[in-house]
């Protein structure tokens, strides 16, 4: 059994791109309503995917329990450390928005930090391409993270080999 605070290694792919989409419509939906409250749940939403994964989040459990399995598309796992630095951006992204809003009354910075929030869960969801992640890279590059931290980020061989076994020995 899965400790309750700690975060998948691998994710599934498939998974984090179907709750980045959820992030899309809940910013999407708070931002065209002006839905101040709406903006507090998805910050809080990115807090329990931090400290647990899908296992405290409402979105994560939907998109992993109900959605994914439904799907008629084989898991493909990449590895957990660059996409729970992810959802801590989402974290401060989302906390800062909330913040701007509700603390601060300055709307119009509050609402432009969840666009932009926004825009990098597009990305995400719509393309694959994980701003978080990325920055995850650079910054193990640069040495600020050290690379035992996703020993998996730095063996890409052993994340192709094992790809094409897993798709030989499903023909």
């Amino acid at each position: 059994m899965r400790r309750l605070f700690s975060f998948p290694n691998p994710v599934n792919e498939v998974a984090a791109r179907l709750v980045a989409a959820g992030v899309v419509l809940m910013s999407v939906a708070a931002l065209v309503f002006q839905a101040e409250w709406l903006v507090v749940v998805i910050a809080l939403g990115f807090i329990a995917r931090v400290a647990t994964g899908p296992t405290l989040s409402v979105l994560g459990q939907l998109v992993t329990r109900v959605i994914v399995p439904r799907l008629p598309v084989e898991p493909k796992p990449v590895p957990g450390p660059p996409k729970r630095f992810a959802q801590g951006i989402g974290v401060a992204f989302s906390v800062a928005s909330a913040l701007l809003l509700l603390v601060f009354d300055a709307d119009l910075a509050g609402w432009i930090v969840l666009a932009a929030l926004a825009a990098a869960a597009t990305l995400e969801s719509a393309f694959a391409f994980c701003l978080g992640c990325k920055m995850f890279a650079l910054l193990t590059k640069a040495g600020l993270i050290p690379a035992s931290v996703c020993e998996a980020c730095n063996d890409i061989t052993a994340r192709t080999e094992a790809n094409l076994r897993r798709k030989a020995a499903a023909v």
